[in-house]
């Protein structure tokens, strides 16, 4: 069983003073908590501070994104070098990207390549829109989603993926456990298709939409959940200390 991971988003929120105030705030909590990977993704203008507020902790430090390429004239972006200098985890195919930015399946496949030359460790994002979950297709777009993303990824080393219903995200309205644990088992089934049931056993499989103090021992429980994506939650340093520990508990 992989180890569990409890990853907190920060979205585009904090300056960079917040973003150092906020991580200073939780960094020495974090630490206590045993038996979860802790990882803090907070935007890339604080990447640096919050890199020097977490040195020498067990706390890891994530990017929400970052370009394919490793150079060039790509006005605005962020090359996979330039994060693997200070980071270890990145985000890659978020719905919000997906939604806003267009982002398409060949362009996270891409990004979760040039992630795995750096050694960084990809958090790949997958998740249906309510009105595909209402018409009987979750588990379809979920499917096409990570097999169109995995194209060609030889290696699950590092790889982490990250269930999101886009229809949970920032609403307030978590999917229940019995979706959850569902959607889990089918992404473990196509992993195991794509790599076989060892090396898709050993890919941590993390929730997240609206996961808060109050229901993350829900989804913890689920034999398929190694782990959380938290949002809001993860932008208040009490909620988000009590998830990792929480976690921590369920991990034991």
């Amino acid at each position: 069983m992989p180890i569990s991971i409890v990853a907190g988003n920060w979205k585009m929120n904090t300056t960079i003073v917040e973003a150092a105030a906020l991580a200073s705030s939780m960094v020495g909590d974090l630490e206590e908590v045993n038996g979860v990977e802790v990882v803090i993704c907070p935007p890339f203008v604080s990447l640096a501070v919050v890199a020097e507020v977490l040195r020498g902790s067990s706390v890891a430090l994530g990017a929400q994104n970052m370009h394919h390429e490793v150079k060039g004239a790509f006005t605005g972006e962020v090359s996979p070098s330039m994060l693997a200098t200070i980071c270890q985890f990145v985000i890659l195919g978020h719905s919000e990207r997906r939604q806003f930015f267009a982002e398409s399946d060949e362009s996270v496949n891409r990004k979760i390549q040039a992630a795995q030359r750096v050694g960084l460790r990809p958090i790949v994002c997958v998740g249906e829109q309510l009105e595909e979950r209402e018409a009987g297709r979750a588990e379809q777009v979920v499917a096409g989603q990570l097999r169109a993303g995995l194209e060609g990824v030889a290696r699950v080393e590092g790889l982490v993926v990250a269930y999101e219903p886009i229809w949970a995200i920032g609403t307030g309205m978590a999917a229940t456990p019995e979706i959850a644990d569902g959607m889990m088992a089918h992404v473990r089934g196509v992993l195991s298709s794509v790599y076989g049931p060892e090396q898709a056993s050993d890919v941590p499989l993390l929730y997240g939409g609206s996961v808060k103090p109050d229901n993350v021992d829900e989804f913890m429980e689920l034999p398929n959940v190694n782990g959380a994506l938290v949002g809001g939650a993860s932008l208040d340093s009490a909620s988000f200390v009590a998830i990792a520990h929480s976690a921590a508990e369920a991990s034991s």
